[in-house]
């Protein structure tokens, strides 16, 4: 799966053929299709694990950066600034958000894939709107709702534009929209 993951993320979901990651991981036909029926299982289950451990990464990071749920929301920016310069995950660098990617690759909304990834975003939402409820935020969903468009649209610019900055910039918008919904 690692392998797998490696492959889609930096090639793509349709354009990395199985016989690719066969010959990558060093693994043969049949023990692959032990594990998995199809090639939609093993993007699935990659997905799967790849919103595990991004979620696990981003919460980590934002978490030890402080104590305080104001400071933890800005903290995402820079996390997002370290992982657009290929820093947060060792052998994968930055090539966008492979969330993103399978949502644009499976572009219909009912396919398993895109609906994988749309619930990845739905849970980084959950996760920040608990986190402006905690800052003691005016409207928490409102909030967070904002504060993950800037983060999406951070993630783009840095891998359309290769502008890793683009994080730095969402932070001082996300400081603004912070300060003006928490007293």
């Amino acid at each position: 799966m690692d392998t797998a993951l490696k492959l889609f993320y930096a090639s793509g979901f349709n354009a990395t053929g199985i016989d690719k990651i066969l010959a990558e991981a060093g693994v043969a036909k049949m023990t692959l299709y032990k594990h998995f029926r199809s090639k939609e299982e093993l993007i699935l289950a990659v997905l799967n694990r790849r919103d595990e451990q991004f979620r696990n990464w981003l919460m980590g990071e934002m978490e030890k950066a402080s104590p305080d749920p104001r400071e933890r929301l800005l903290a995402m920016f820079d996390a997002l600034e370290s992982w657009f310069r290929g820093q947060a995950f060792k052998g994968l660098g930055f090539n966008g958000c492979a969330f993103i990617n399978a949502s644009s690759e499976f572009g219909d909304q009912q396919h398993p894939a895109h609906r994988t990834a749309a619930e990845h975003k739905q849970r980084i939402v959950d996760y920040l709107e608990r986190l402006c409820r905690e800052a003691g935020a005016a409207d928490p969903h409102e909030l967070a709702e904002r504060l993950a468009l800037l983060k999406e649209g951070a993630i783009v610019t840095a891998h359309v534009r290769g502008m890793p900055e683009a994080a730095r910039t969402a932070k001082g918008i996300a400081a603004d929209l912070i300060q003006a919904q928490i007293a």
